[in-house]
């Protein structure tokens, strides 16, 4: 199927209803008319939102810098002469990733309205050019060899879309697997290898037949980073944590048994098993690693970590990639001890994307909390500018207990943050062992964070009733760090009251129910699958703890806490242990209603349809 993109850049108030109807009914999208669109893409956006950059590009000639201000749905266009932002314009909702293409143009991902929104440079101002309506949840982009193709990962949906950017159009789709965050093609236009968060593996595709060529394992992998591919395009570079399976303790922590960061690289020649390096120094570990450059001399690698507020500098010619039976728990004792080889800028915030310009020296950081830019200089070793993108003068609360949410340094020897398990305040790909229901090894699926504070009791036993300790227990047991304070505590729970939703794919422009979630919500509601006797109210969910025939014999608690249904869609695990990949496997095996109430099989019309609308959740 090929869509037509929008020939101009519309502003998205209503994040899902205008990217499903663009998507589903382009032709409706674009009865819009000319002067409601120019109004809406000028919307002036106020100095006193964050921006809140999640990612940047620079030109090839290194005139320009381009950022994806998540919390502002904008773009800033920065003159690097004299470091000024220039320009700045709206861009759909929620943007996740941009590129710039020698042409000039710029791609930005807006992750919630389904869109790619392309741009250009036109002297000091960024013009819209066009909209792409892509699926759902658009996040990172790689661009084919000439500009002419660009890449696309649609988390929600597990796919990849093919653009054609000289026609604006939806080439093809491929199926490639489970949260497909970001994605980074072949300097020669054949290979795409494509990071799959939910899978934990790396998928590599033929460009020209969509064919699934090979995929490579990251066994109990989790939070998938950027990739980039070396200029010889023998390989693909990402960055990825890995979950240990082993109890929270201090001696596991600190031997990497826990939670660990990695480098990993795959070939894009054909199936070898991952290569990769520890990124963790004993006593002072790298939490949430997430972007990665390679000069354009091929000898340096820069990391963000993003947890631990810092740049990690390697000299790429003789890093240490190990494969099967490879790497060790910590960072290899000769990078360590090298301070050549390896070195850390501090720069604070949280730097996320990140950017090496063509003299191998300068790095630019786009630094989330710090609403800023900042400069690096790699032979200094030092942070030497930041260019501020706008923002409030003040923090709020809410804002203060994000930064202790992404801090990694609120645990014990800063190997992870509240982050690492609850990817972007919602849940990762692993069951964990949390240690909060008193047994060591009684693995737990990670509950999403939205509406935390409407969804009483907590925890998976539901033992836990009072947020404030919930929020100490967290930091104090499962991170092991110091005890929070109690303006800390609070600043937690502020933050968790403003983590925004995601908007549901899978409702239509108004909100409304396909005719087979309607079906299925009917049997949702029925004596026979009777699934609102525990899963009612707002987030379907009822508060109360029942034994459902699902339990393990290590638990020191009786029954489980009903979860709440709402975003479930966005779950690659399911029931309390994870055990479930599929909704198909919770309905129609482990958790079937028979079992529950013993009112009789569903038909697999009556699954199938109950399926459809518990992904409309």
């Amino acid at each position: 199927m090929v869509f037509r993109a929008l020939q101009i850049a519309p502003r998205c108030t209503l994040p899902v209803l205008l990217a499903f109807w663009s998507y589903t009914f382009p032709s409706l999208a674009a009865e819009r008319s000319e002067a409601e669109l120019s109004a809406a893409r000028e919307r002036p956006i106020p100095a006193d939102v964050d921006r809140s950059p999640v990612d940047l590009a620079m030109t090839s000639d290194g005139r320009w810098i381009i950022t994806a201000n998540q919390v502002s749905d904008s773009v800033s266009l920065i003159r690097t002469a004299d470091r000024v932002v220039v320009d700045e314009k709206t861009c759909g909702t929620y943007p996740a990733d941009i590129e710039v293409l020698e042409s000039g143009q710029v791609l930005v991902t807006a992750r919630w309205s389904g869109e790619l929104h392309i741009f250009r440079i036109d002297g000091d101002r960024l013009r819209p050019t066009a909209v792409i309506p892509l699926g759902f949840e658009p996040h990172g982009i790689s661009v084919g060899p000439r500009g002419e193709k660009a890449y696309v990962g649609l988390v929600a949906t597990g796919q990849v879309a093919e653009v054609d950017l000289a026609r604006y159009e939806v080439l093809r789709y491929f199926e490639v697997g489970r949260w497909p965050r970001y994605l980074t093609v072949s300097p020669d236009g054949r290979r795409l290898a494509v990071g799959n968060g939910g899978d934990s593996n790396i998928m590599v595709l033929d460009t020209e037949t969509g064919e699934q060529l090979y995929d490579e394992p990251l066994a109990n992998g989790t939070n998938l980073g950027q990739m980039r591919t070396s200029a010889d395009g023998g390989y693909a570079y990402f960055t990825w944590m890995v979950y240990r399976t082993n109890p929270i303790n201090v001696g596991n922590i600190r031997r990497g048994w826990v939670l660990a960061s990695r480098i990993g690289r795959v070939r894009l020649n054909g199936p070898s098993y991952r290569e990769a390096i520890s990124l963790d120094v004993p006593r002072r570990a790298v939490a949430d690693p997430h972007d990665l450059e390679i000069s354009e001399d091929q000898q340096t690698l820069v990391a963000s970590a993003s947890g631990t507020h810092e740049l990690l500098v390697y000299r790429l010619p003789g890093l240490p990639f190990e494969a099967q039976g490879g790497p060790g728990d910590l960072i290899d004792r000769s990078l360590e001890r090298d301070r050549e080889r390896f070195y850390r800028i501090e720069v604070g915030g949280r730097p996320m994307g990140i950017r090496i310009a063509s003299d191998n020296r300068t790095v630019f950081v786009a630094n989330y909390l710090n609403n800023s830019v900042q400069v690096v200089d790699l032979a200094s070793r030092q942070l030497v500018d930041e260019i501020a993108l706008g923002g409030p003068d003040h923090k709020t609360l809410a804002r203060k207990g994000m930064e202790i949410f992404y801090d990694g340094q609120r645990s014990l020897d800063q190997w992870y943050s509240c982050h690492s398990c609850h990817q972007e305040g919602g849940t990762n790909a692993r069951p964990m062992d949390t240690m909060n229901d008193g047994t060591e090894m009684t693995l737990k699926t990670v509950l999403p964070l939205h509406h935390v504070t409407e969804t009483f009791p907590w925890t998976w036993h539901g033992w836990q009733t009072n947020l404030n300790d919930a929020m100490e227990k967290s930091i104090t047991s499962t991170m092991q760090g110091p005890e929070p304070s109690e303006e800390d505590k609070q600043a937690l729970i502020a933050f968790l009251q403003s983590i925004p939703v995601p908007p549901n794919p899978f409702r239509g422009p108004d909100g409304s129910l396909s005719e087979a979630a309607e079906r299925g919500k009917r049997v949702f509601y029925s004596r026979k699958a009777a699934c609102i006797d525990c899963h009612n109210g707002p987030h379907y969910t009822d508060g109360k703890i029942h034994d459902v025939g699902l339990g393990s014999k290590a638990d020191v608690y009786e029954g489980y806490n009903t979860p709440p249904l709402t975003g479930v869609y966005r779950k690659v695990r399911l029931l309390h242990s994870g055990r479930a990949r599929d909704l198909r496997r919770v309905i129609n095996d482990l958790h079937r209603p028979e079992l529950v109430n013993g009112e009789g099989e569903l038909t697999e019309q009556e699954s199938a349809d109950l399926i459809e609308f518990l992904k409309s959740l």
